[in-house]
């Protein structure tokens, strides 16, 4: 294997009090700020040394953070023999930075190359820390020799080596494309010297967990290669939490929880349910979900609490809830019925919806999931839609602001409908393709098409009430304005404030004739000579004043 000779540099950004301490010299990655008891291989960053650490390392990690210590600690030790630094910065400390990189939460991490900044799509636990970052430092794709396949093998938890004769070959493009894709998620290799015991071309996945190892066994495409790697990468019954949730919802298939409290309970149920997993791999993930932590996620996939154990199917691309039913018994014949049904197609989602409202005539309409249909998608209108939480503090408070923003839309609610809906007591209804993020959701679905439009701007009545007049097929019978105060009715603008753009200035669209000569000579003369410059300027285009 080809070792690589650049640095990598991870930043840390995130919110803490003043016991951050002073920074590090980005001279000394290794030293640790004065104040802090022990030594650490995390760089502190401040104003002073930001620019020149990360224009310095042509590739870091930085985290702008509210601490991720001591996953962070970790990783930065474990990483340090490989010249990846990780860095650090206090943003209550160094608000200028974290503007400048358009820090928006805490924490933020970055990974830096030369000063670029990028995304970084790791876990925040350490192994996944260093797992990521031990990609980014690697060539998406490392050629090696017969002597160094075998260490490469557990360089990592899930390691991808292809075999191949020569890298000419169609199926060595197909894999390289595959590894080029896949870089940020897996360590993928490859050798052209002859390995005992494998026949080239060949593709095999090393893994650290169940059987430990996979052999390709189909068709040398993309799409075929691609499938293989992250099927196999998948733990057959991994335990489910915060640091993988997201890997699961972004690989599409559908997800099977099996909630179990205690140690026994997991491991009776988990000897009933695995295999069923292993018959269904490749079609649906399955995954065990520890209930004394994380219980309360039974109810988004519409199943009671506090009634273990418990299993339900999750569609995660329309986000669809298959319970199974919580008086039977959790065994493999049943929950193998269970899975047969949903993969023919023979079971109906479980739709979360409350009652609907007896009356719905304030200016705000309330939507629950029985309604959705037929409020939401009602294409005689432009309806803007809000999806929030009651525990959620922004929600609480746009509140007051949707409501003002229902009480315009009275002048023109025969075109549009302002409307809200809680999204954790509703599920969206089949057929509509679109996830909720987070709370607060807002949505425009446009009349006539109900195609959607994303709002993501300030959650002010200004900026709400702009958004529709730009974007509502009915904009054109929006004609409410913010209504001003009486107490600022009178205020006078201050000429410091006002700002003239001339270029905007038409000059045949300027009126001279009402001058009064008698009131105001000067301006008078100063019409007069404005009066012979329309003529100057449409000859020069407008060009100048």
């Amino acid at each position: 294997m080809r070792p690589s000779s650049s640095t990598l540099l991870l930043v840390l950004l995130a919110a803490v009090g003043p016991a951050a301490g002073a920074a590090s010299s980005a001279a000394d990655a290794s030293s640790s700020p004065a104040a802090d008891a022990a030594a650490s291989d995390v760089v502190v960053l401040t104003a002073e040394t930001f620019k020149s650490f990360a224009d310095a390392e042509p590739l870091s990690l930085i985290e702008f953070y509210a601490p991720l210590a001591p996953e962070y600690e970790v990783a930065a030790t474990t990483l340090k023999p490989s010249n990846v630094k990780l860095a650090k910065v206090d943003c209550m400390a160094e608000q200028e930075i974290c503007n400048e990189q358009d820090v928006r939460g805490f924490p933020t991490l970055k990974v830096f190359r030369k000063g670029v900044a990028a995304e970084y799509k790791g876990t925040r636990k350490a192994d996944g820390i260093i797992g990521y970052m031990k990609k980014q430092s690697l060539p998406a794709l490392s050629e090696l020799k017969a002597a160094e396949v075998e260490g490469f093998k557990t360089s990592d938890k899930v390691v991808v080596i292809g075999y191949f004769s020569d890298k000419i070959s169609k199926k060595f493009k197909a894999f390289e494309e595959v590894a080029n894709a896949l870089r940020d998620d897996y360590v993928f290799g490859f050798t052209n010297d002859k390995i005992e015991g494998v026949k080239a071309p060949a593709v095999v996945l090393y893994k650290t967990f169940d059987e430990g190892i996979e052999t390709f066994g189909g068709k040398f495409t993309f799409e075929n290669l691609t499938d293989f790697v992250r099927v196999a990468a998948t733990p057959l019954m991994d335990d489910i939490g915060p640091e993988n949730y997201q890997s699961y919802m972004q690989a599409g298939r559908p997800l099977a929880y099996l909630f179990f409290k205690g140690d026994e309970q997991r491991k009776t149920l988990g000897a009933a349910v695995e295999p069923v997993a292993k018959s269904a791999k490749g079609k649906v993930s399955f995954v065990y979900i520890d209930a004394a932590r994380f219980g309360g996620h039974a109810s988004n996939l519409n199943l009671k609490e506090n009634a273990w154990p418990a299993f339900a199917i999750q569609e995660t691309v329309q986000m669809l809830k298959y319970p199974f039913d919580q008086e039977k018994d959790i065994t493999t014949e049943a929950i193998q019925a269970f899975v047969d049904a949903y993969l023919a197609g023979e079971l109906e989602p479980s739709l979360k919806s409350q009652a609907v409202p007896e009356t719905n005539e304030e200016p705000v309409k309330v939507v629950v999931g029985t309604t959705f249909n037929k409020i939401v998608m009602d294409k005689t209108k432009d309806v803007f839609l809000e999806i929030y939480a009651p525990w959620c503090g922004h929600c609480r408070k746009l509140a007051p602001v949707w409501e003002q923003l229902g009480k315009l839309s009275e002048k023109f609610n025969d075109s549009v409908t302002i409307a809200k809906m809680d999204g954790t007591e509703n599920d969206l209804p089949i057929g509509v393709n679109f996830q909720i993020p987070g709370f607060p959701t807002l949505k425009l679905f446009k009349a006539g098409t109900n195609e959607i439009v994303d709002f993501d701007g300030d959650r002010t009545l200004e900026d709400l009430l702009e958004f529709l007049k730009e974007n509502a097929a009915n904009a054109d019978k929006i004609v409410a304005d913010v209504p001003v105060s009486p107490d600022d009715a009178d205020d006078k603008v201050d000429g410091d404030d006002l700002e003239f753009d001339f270029d905007e200035l038409d000059l045949e669209d300027l009126d001279l004739e009402d001058v009064d000569e008698e009131e105001d000579e000067s301006a008078a003369a100063e019409a007069t000579k404005a009066e012979k410059k329309p003529a100057a300027a449409a000859d020069a285009g407008h060009n100048e004043l």
